[in-house]
């Protein structure tokens, strides 16, 4: 697998992860963003043994975007621990794309639940609108979200995470009638061409060594250009600044 490196040091290595390639853990056989990594370094850097290549957060397999890893484990460790921590200013600033079903209504708003994972069903839930965790097991789940483009049929959407849940932007979409495009675990009825139209456009975050902000961006695949041509969008750069200063992006 190719690996589209946006930026690398002695520390970092920025990707942008294609959609259907799990970061890591997948089955037996198949490729991860992890393994990729490895090897990338092992070969650029002619290493003859393992390459330590840290995992310090995750985008769903059917993600694409903008994705870091950690080179060192000092790296690693500072890492990890900006990305516990919760808002715009003491962590790292995340910015998605994603293409709902519908029109969205208001345009700007942010969204707050509880939200807990159904095992049974391999899926998250909030709670009060499609089931009742069991031992207090439901987390806060916060965003903002920008109408970028849009119609009676899908609408283009900039989101903005305050938290970090797993399938959080998918659940607390669907659960209101409006799926992204592709993601059938939660209710779409649209295809997508590959994966879902969800993306990680934008991620700013604390270098973990000079400590300086610093910003990545990536642009969404080859996949997205139908649905972006349908709904008039030529370029989502265009509409950066706009998003950047709706949501204060902090870079």
């Amino acid at each position: 697998m190719s690996l589209q490196v946006l930026y690398e040091d002695n520390h970092l290595l920025v990707v942008n992860k294609p959609a259907e390639i799990a970061t890591m853990g997948a089955e037996a056989g198949r490729p991860t963003i992890h393994a990729a990594a490895c090897e990338y370094l092992k070969a650029k850097y002619n290493k003859p043994g393992n390459v330590f290549v840290g995992i310090v957060s995750r985008l769903d397999t059917m993600t694409s975007g903008v994705l870091v890893l950690a080179r060192t484990s000092k790296a690693a460790s500072r890492l990890q621990a900006q990305f516990a921590r919760k808002g715009n200013d003491s962590g790292p600033g995340k910015v998605y794309l994603a293409v709902v079903q519908g029109e969205i209504d208001p345009p700007t708003g942010h969204l707050r639940d509880e939200v807990f994972k159904d095992d049974a069903a391999r899926r998250m839930r909030t709670v009060g609108r499609n089931g009742s965790p069991t031992g207090g097991s439901a987390q806060s789940a916060e965003l903002e979200y920008l109408s970028i483009a849009g119609d009676d049929r899908c609408t283009l959407l900039a989101v903005r995470l305050a938290t970090g849940r797993k399938h959080q932007i998918r659940v607390q979409f669907a659960d209101r009638g409006h799926p992204i495009l592709g993601d059938r675990k939660y209710g779409s009825k649209r295809p997508f061409p590959a994966g879902i139209s969800l993306h990680s456009w934008a991620l700013a975050i604390d270098h973990p060594t000079k400590k300086d902000r610093m910003a990545f961006h990536a642009s969404p695949p080859r996949t997205w250009r139908g649905v972006l041509a349908d709904l008039g969008v030529a370029d989502v750069k265009d509409y950066w600044p706009q998003v950047s200063d709706a949501f204060q992006f902090n870079a």
